[in-house]
């Protein structure tokens, strides 16, 4: 099985930084994207950003010039680097792990809160 394992959330307070790591472990396609994610009070999960293997990525408009995703292949670990936080960044942070495989196969770590306040 695949584990995720996330660290790093925390109280930030505005216009902070923060970086959260994901850990992967378990049989892992080795073509594969990972993500973060994150759900705001009352709201629905939401990409922040992904990465496929191959460095390639993507982010959600409301994080364009504030945050940077990364990955480190040997240790099938990605990070988020984000800046400038807002109030609005406040959510649990998801990592997600995905690949095709006949269909697509996902799992997800348990979230890591943050919460950007004063």
């Amino acid at each position: 099985q695949v584990q995720l394992v996330e660290s790093g959330g925390g109280l930030v307070q505005p216009g902070g930084s923060l970086r959260l790591s994901c850990a992967a472990s378990g049989s892992i396609f080795s073509i594969n994207t990972m993500a973060w994610y994150r759900q705001a009070p009352g709201k629905q999960r939401e990409l922040v950003a992904d990465i496929t293997n191959f460095g390639s990525t993507n982010y959600a408009d409301s994080v364009k010039g504030r945050a940077t995703i990364s990955r480190d292949n040997a240790k099938t670990t990605v990070y988020l680097q984000m800046n400038s936080l807002k109030p609005a960044d406040t959510a649990v942070y998801y990592c997600n792990l995905r690949w095709n495989s006949g269909g697509v196969i996902q799992y997800w770590g348990k979230g890591t809160l943050v919460t950007v306040s004063s």
